[in-house]
């Protein structure tokens, strides 16, 4: 009880967020927050789901499921963790170890003729940096066409409108990071 209390309030230090509003967010006391911290109570399961939530993070994540994944930063080649395929025959892989502190989202994404980047990444405040590893690409960002090859790089804003495809080839492969974490995907 005590680690989840410390996970709680390292990770609403490391957001910035004043304890009285995170329990505002959650809907508790700043006193109830305060005693569940300093691990002299321990919260509901639906307060813990309301304060992970607020806190853009997973309960799993609060008492520590994942603890030991986060001290380990390599991922070998092949071990990247599988996280869906679209309709049109993308398939999306994380390429990080999931960590509550972790400022960016790291992906590959495997495509095969003709396939795009449908329903993987929504449009958030944020950015997003492309590189193509292989194949040959055609990004659409805001109505505007921009053709990348393999050696090639795309940054920019993920508020605009974007969207991807193979554009030549059998197949291709992508690697996409993107700031903040959307923390969808999860291993």
């Amino acid at each position: 009880m005590k680690r989840l209390g410390e996970r709680i309030k390292q990770k609403r230090n490391f957001l910035r967020i004043p304890m009285g509003e995170l329990a505002r967010r959650a809907g508790i006391s700043a006193s109830a927050l305060s005693q569940i911290e300093k691990a002299k109570a321990f919260p509901s399961i639906v307060t813990l789901k309301n304060i992970a939530d607020k806190l853009n993070t997973t309960v799993g994540d609060l008492i520590g499921e994942n603890e030991e994944l986060s001290k380990n930063p390599l991922v070998k080649s092949g071990d990247e963790k599988f996280v869906e395929k679209n309709k049109s025959g993308s398939e999306l892989f994380l390429m990080s170890h999931h960590d509550i502190y972790k400022q960016m989202e790291t992906f590959s994404v495997r495509f095969k003729e003709k396939s795009d980047i449908e329903d993987f990444f929504g449009n958030h405040k944020g950015q997003a940096f492309c590189y193509a590893e292989s194949g040959k690409f055609l990004f659409n960002l805001d109505g505007k066409l921009y053709k990348l090859e393999s050696g090639d790089s795309f940054y920019f804003n993920t508020v605009l409108s974007f969207s991807a495809h193979l554009s030549e080839g059998e197949s291709g492969k992508l690697i996409w990071i993107v700031t903040p974490p959307v923390g969808n995907y999860k291993e």
